[in-house]
C-alpha cells in the first residue's frame, strides 16, 4: 500500500517552519534568516520514499497585518492550511507563551485536521524544562500528537515523519522521486539572494527587500549569466545594500552565487541592481511582479 498526503507548517514569525522543511527535504528548498516574516509565500517542498510521498508547505509566519504585502502573506496562511492534511503548529522551547502564539491557536481554532504541536529547538533547553513547555500548550488544545524536535540538527523529526504518514490515505504519489520542491528556478534563485540580501544588513532594510531575476542565460554549457534585481523602498536602503565603494553587494552576490551555482549545477555569473520602489508593499502591481 502506498500512502500520500500534505502537512502545512504553521507558526508564529522565527519558529523554525523552514528550517524544518529543509530538514525534512534532506535539502534546501526555503531560505532561512533570523529575521520576522521572512517566508512571503507558501514554498512546497516533497519528501518521497518507497511508500509514500508527502507534500508540506511552508506558510508564512502567522501575524498581524500591516500593509497589503502582509495580508497577502497572511492569505496564504489560510491557503495552506485549506490544502493540508496534516498541520504541523510549530513552537519555539526557547520563548515563553504569549500574544503570538495565542494568534496562532486562534487561526487554527476551527479546524478539524489533526493538529500536531512542535516544541522545536529544543537542542537549546534543558530537558527538565520540556515537560513545563509541553503542558502549557497542552492547556490551550487537544493536540493528536506532541513532538519535542530540533529542526536544526533533525533530532526526532524522522520519527514525527513516520508518525505522520499514518494520517495518511492510500494513493499514488504525484510527483517524481527526485522532485524536491515545486518552485521554479527563477524563484528560488530570487529568494537565495534577498536571503543574503536579509542577513547581510540591518534590522531598517530587510522587510523592505524583494528580488526578481530580470535575465537567465546560458552563455555556454558549464556557464550562467543571471541578472537580478534588489527593490527597496527609500534611496538609503538601497545606499546600505551597495555599500561602500561596492562592497556589500559584492559580499551578498559572492554568498547568493554559491547556492544558486549548488541548484543549478553550472558556474554562475551574476550580476546584481538595487532599485528603488516606494512603498511597493501597498501597491498590488509590484506586489504581483515581485511574486508576493
Amino acid at each position: 500500500m502506498h500512502r500520500f498526503g500534505s502537512v502545512a507548517l504553521i507558526g508564529r514569525p522565527n519558529s523554525g517552519k523552514s528550517t524544518l522543511l529543509n530538514q525534512l527535504v534532506g535539502e534546501k528548498v526555503a531560505i532561512v534568516t533570523d529575521k520576522p516574516q521572512t517566508t512571503r509565500t507558501g514554498i512546497m517542498g516533497i519528501v518521497t520514499k518507497p511508500d509514500w510521498q508527502m507534500l508540506i508547505y511552508d506558510a508564512p509566519g502567522i501575524h498581524k497585518p500591516k500593509d497589503r504585502l502582509g495580508k497577502n502573506m497572511m492569505d496564504g496562511v489560510f491557503s495552506v492550511l485549506d490544502r493540508a492534511d496534516v498541520i504541523y503548529y510549530i513552537t519555539d522551547a526557547s520563548r515563553l507563551y504569549g500574544s503570538e502564539e495565542a494568534r496562532v491557536l486562534q487561526v487554527i481554532k476551527s479546524t478539524d485536521k489533526p493538529v500536531f504541536l512542535l516544541i522545536n529547538k529544543i537542542d537549546l533547553i534543558s530537558k527538565d524544562a520540556l515537560l513545563p513547555i509541553i503542558a502549557s500548550y497542552s492547556d490551550k488544545r487537544d493536540f493528536a500528537r506532541v513532538f519535542p524536535i530540533s529542526a536544526l540538527t533533525g533530532e526526532n523529526v524522522p520519527e514525527l515523519m513516520e508518525e505522520t504518514v499514518g494520517y495518511f490515505e492510500e494513493g499514488p504519489p504525484l510527483y517524481d522521486e527526485d522532485d524536491m520542491t515545486d518552485q521554479p528556478e527563477r524563484i528560488m534563485i530570487a529568494e537565495f539572494i534577498r536571503e543574503k540580501a536579509i542577513n547581510a544588513t540591518r534590522d531598517e532594510v530587510p522587510y523592505a527587500v524583494a528580488v526578481y531575476v530580470e535575465q537567465m542565460q546560458l552563455r555556454r554549457d558549464d556557464l550562467m549569466d543571471i541578472h537580478a534585481v534588489i527593490v527597496v523602498e527609500q534611496q538609503g536602503q538601497k545606499g546600505i545594500l551597495i555599500g561602500k565603494q561596492g562592497s556589500m553587494i559584492k559580499e551578498i552576490g559572492i554568498k547568493a552565487r554559491e547556492d544558486i551555482e549548488a541548484l543549478l549545477g553550472v558556474k554562475v555569473n551574476l550580476k546584481l541592481f538595487v532599485q528603488v520602489r516606494g512603498n511597493w508593499r501597498n501597491n498590488p502591481v509590484h506586489l504581483k511582479n515581485y511574486g508576493v
